[in-house]
Parts: C-alpha cells; structure tokens; sequence
C-alpha cells in the first residue's frame, strides 16, 4: 500500500495567493509589455504587493509571502513572453522581503510599509545586478564615464553620477509606500465587511498548463553540459584573444538553437539587435572621449560585453527549459521542499478561474480598493473549493493481467451496496477460452447492463488498442455510465480499468478528467501495474491509495476501503 504525499494548509493558502499574483502578471503584464507603459515592472510588483497585504488581514500564518512569491515566480512561466530567470528572482524576492519585514514588526503597519518599499526598490538593484552580470564590470565604468561627460559637457559642478540611481530609488520607494496603502485598506475593508463565499466558475485546466505538441526530451546530462558550458565559454570571453571567444560564443548559440526553440526566441527580437548596436557603438565612443582609446579597441570591449550577455540571457532561458524536467520535479518531492510541486499542481488548476477575475487596466485604475476587495474576496472560497478537493479519496487497485483485479471491484462494490453506500461506474470482466483472454465486456454498475467491448479482431475499420478491436457498443455504455455518475456527483464511481488508452486521451479519458474536477465523489480504480505511475502523473493524482496485488490480501483491501469511505461521509 502506498499512500500519496500530502500538503499543508500553509500551502494550500500560498497556492491560492500566489496563482491571484501570477494571473495579475500573466494578464496585465502582456498588456503593459505591448503598450511599453513606464514603471510597468513596478506596478506589477505594486499589484502582488496589494495582494499579499490585504490577503495578510485574513491568513496571518507566517511564512505566507515568501511561499506564495514562490509559487507565483515559478507560475510565471506561463506568461505568453518569453521566460528568463530575471522576473522569477525578482518576484520571490520581492515576497522574501515583505515577508522578512512583517515578521521583524509583527504584522504591524509599519512592516507593510517598509516591506513594500523594501520590495519595489529591489527593482531597481536587480536591473543594476542584472546589468554588472550581462556585460560585466565594464558598464560600470561606461555609465560612471558616461555622466563625467555629460557633466562636463554642461558644465555642471557637482557629481551627477549616482543623481538618477536616488532619483529612480525615490520614484520606487514612493509606489511601493502606496501600495502598501492600498493593500491596507484593502485588508481593513475585508475585516470590516467580510464577503459572501461566491464562486465564480467551475476550474478548467488552462491550455498550456500541459505542454502540447512534440515532447521536450528532457534531460539532466543536457542541464550539467550546459551550465558547464555557460561557465567555459565566459571565461573564455574573459581570458582568451578575440576570434576564440567569438567563435566558442557562435558554437554555444548554434547548439542551443539546434536544441532549445526558446533559445531562436530570443534572438528574434529586434530589441535584443538594437541594444547590441546601441552599447557597442556607445562604448566605443565613451572609451574614446574619456579614456583616449581607439574606436577599434571600444568596438571590441562593446562587442565583448554584448557576447557575455548573450551567453547569459540564452543559458538561464535554456537552463530554465531544462529544469522543466519530472525527474526534477520528483527530486524536489524527497526535499523539504516537497510540497511546492503538489503546490503548482494546485495553482495550475485554479489560474483559469483567476485568470478570468482579472479586471481591465482601467477598471482597476478607476477604483482599485474596490476591485481588489472583489478580488481578495475570493480567497476564502477557493482555499474551501482546494481543500475539498484534496478531502477526496482515490483509491487505485493495481495489479498484473490476471492478478484478480476485477474479482476485487466486483466482491467490493457487493460491500458497498450492503452497506447502503451509492455506487456507480463500470466493470471490465475478462473473457477466457482455452486459458487465453479473448476480449472484455463492460457492465454498467447502475443498471447491470452488459456489452461486448474489446475483442481481438483483424478488422482494419474498427479502432484498435493493442491487440484488440474497440466495440462501439461498450464504448458507448461505458462513456454513458460515468456520465451519469458525474451528474449524480455523489457517492462512489468505479473505473475498471484506467491505462494506456485513456493516457492517449480515448476511451474514459473525458469522464475521468470530468470526474477529477468534481470533488464529491470518491473514485475507486484499478490500474494495471506497469500503468500506475503514468497515470498518476497523467492526471496529476493526489490524496490517493495504491494497493497492489497479489501482494496485498484481497479482504484486507476491501475492508480498508470500505472503512475510509465509510469515516469520509461521518
């Protein structure tokens, strides 16, 4: 018997903070990206901020911010731009100060405040971060000649150079102290008029949430090579003469392009071209009106830093890709960071719906507590609609051909019914002739109905799983009686049997996923054994019992679930 990992409250909360912060990205962020709005950076920092604050007022478990500003970062992905590690960082460690400031002032405004500052400020360092690792220290010494120039070309008697860092360090610190007003208020009027629970639509899974199309064929051999990689060809730019580090950088893109369709993104962009030109050329003149250098030597130094950034912005993007990986994902569930995957599955499956509560630009500039009131609102209901969810049992019988399977669910669902409990679904009795299978039936647990469904057939016509031809006759019982057990949405459903051809998305593919998202009944399934982990990872199972046979004692597996059913419907 193996039972599947749990998750907390914690992060069931942080699930649901994080997903109202990456809809707010995913949506406005692409509207202010293609509208190029001022400070759009800031503003969306502004927005999770207003949402952490005024979801504080009711979720005051500590260790929220940073886990939400987690599961929002790595939600980012979903964003329709493309993704380097940048946006992610700086989200998480905007939360990661917020939630550092609140806890050093206990909640108290005071914390709001300067977490907020603290937050929207980080911008600012990490484009100066950012700027040091693309292109080095050197543009460092281009901007600090740059504004020497500047200054003396105007004949300015003082020191300008650090003027616009204070100057943009005020403008942030400014919305993030609004903000935190914002927030405040918000988090007040919640306290002070606390919301009706109201849902606002039935979760779907969002188109994207599953990769489409052609897998990746991930690999962690490829992530070792290429954080190798990024690390050999920068020194290399550092320490090598100029036709080896042009070339190992051209190598390096090339292979990506070949490996990673990311990559070819990001070269794509015009943007990126027109800031290789432009530092280039700029360095090149800084370095000949300051430091009394050649054109040629500046072209060189401008060429040098813009292969560095090039080298950076690609790897983090591939790397990214790389880390995409269940193999990952699965090492991260044996750390005490195992419940951030169970977290994301969560959050995947609710952003639709936040997604869709997401008001225009301008309806939230008109009156902004107001809707995030609307907004925050939700929160209560959706942290009710997760932990339903996660109430529901699943329970998987796994087992070979012929290891009793179906003798199991049949001796079970005589149980159930003995014991008053509502039961519906379908079995798959296996027929024999001579010691050899020679197809299935199908029966309707509701009704008792039978229909010939798989039968080994030479028919080229008929659709095909394995050997087998697919009858429509118990195709279409099958799909009818898990129908009705979704529109019943009570009780117990039986699947007999879920595998290879429902994880090609035929068979009772829909049904399964329809029932999986409706969170009353149980669902009791039996799985072949070499099926059992792709289909839990296939359907992104949770809470879930797998018992194995012929390993494990049929009464006992019988008993143990009707036990659990009946302790879940006290």
């Amino acid at each position: 018997m193996r039972p599947a990992p749990g998750i907390s409250e914690r992060w069931i909360k942080a699930s649901v903070i994080g997903t109202i912060w990456a809809a707010s990205e995913i949506v406005l962020g692409s509207f202010f990206h293609n509208l190029r709005i001022p400070f759009s950076s800031n503003i969306l920092t502004g927005i999770g901020i207003i949402i952490m604050i005024s979801a504080a007022y009711r979720w005051t478990e500590n260790g929220l911010f940073w886990r939400a500003g987690l599961i929002c970062a790595v939600m980012k992905t979903m964003s329709p731009s493309a993704v380097i590690f940048g946006p992610m960082i700086a989200i998480f460690m905007q939360a990661l100060l917020l939630d550092i400031s609140v806890r050093t002032f206990r909640r108290a405004i005071p914390g709001f405040i300067i977490g907020s500052m603290l937050a929207t400020s980080w911008n600012l360092f990490q484009k100066i971060i950012n700027f040091i690792v693309f292109y080095g220290f050197n543009i460092v010494d281009i901007y600090t000649d740059l504004l020497l120039y500047t200054q003396k070309q105007l004949n300015i008697h003082f020191n300008i150079v650090w003027l616009p860092v204070l100057f943009l360090l005020l403008v942030y610190g400014l919305m993030g102290f609004v903000s935190a007003l914002v927030g405040i208020r918000v988090g007040r009027k919640l306290l002070s008029h606390p919301p009706e629970m109201i849902q606002s639509g039935q979760s779907a899974m969002l188109p994207g949430s599953k990769r489409f199309g052609k897998p990746f064929n991930y690999s962690v051999s490829w992530l070792v090579a290429d954080f190798l990689l990024i690390t050999a060809v920068l020194l290399s730019i550092t320490h090598t003469p100029v036709l080896v580090w042009s070339v190992a950088t051209i190598v390096l893109v090339l292979v990506w392009i070949s490996r990673y369709k990311r990559a070819l993104r990001q070269l794509s962009r015009p943007r990126f071209w027109l800031s290789f030109v432009l530092i280039t050329m700029l360095t090149a003149f800084v370095l000949n009106k300051m430091q009394s250098r050649d054109y040629v030597h500046g072209l060189l130094v401008g060429m040098q830093m813009n292969f560095r950034a090039v080298v950076i912005i690609l790897g983090f993007s591939v790397l990214g890709t790389e880390l995409y990986n269940p193999r990952i994902r699965n090492f991260f569930l044996k750390t005490p960071f195992r419940q951030l995957p169970l977290a994301l599955e969560l959050s995947f499956e609710s952003l639709p719906v936040m997604i869709a509560s997401i008001p225009e630009y301008k309806v939230l500039v008109r009156d902004p507590v107001s809707v995030f009131y609307r907004l925050i609102s939700q929160i209560e209901f959706r942290l009710a609609a997760l932990k339903q969810r996660l109430a529901r049992k699943i329970f998987i019988v796994a087992g070979g051909v012929g290891t009793g399977k179906t003798r199991l669910l049949l001796r079970l669902v005589d149980k159930l019914r003995a014991e008053n409990m509502p039961v519906s679904g379908i079995l798959s009795p296996r027929l024999m002739e001579n010691g050899l299978t020679t197809g299935y039936d199908l029966i309707d647990i509701s009704t008792g109905n039978r229909e010939r469904f798989l039968r080994i057939s030479d028919d080229p016509d008929q659709e095909k799983i394995g050997r087998y031809s697919i009858l429509p006759g118990g195709l279409s019982l099958g799909i009818n009686a898990l129908k009705g057990a979704e529109a019943e949405n009570s009780g117990i459903v039986v699947i007999d049997e879920v595998g290879k051809m429902e994880m090609e998305n035929r068979g009772w593919a829909g049904q399964l996923t329809a029932l999986l998202h409706a969170a009353s009944q149980t669902l009791i399934l039996s799985v072949r054994d070499v099926n059992v982990e792709a289909v839990i990872r296939h359907w992104h199972l949770r809470n879930y019992v797998v018992f194995e046979l012929p390993e494990t004692d049929s009464e006992m597996i019988i008993g143990r679930i009707v036990h659990e059913v009946q302790t879940g419907q006290e």
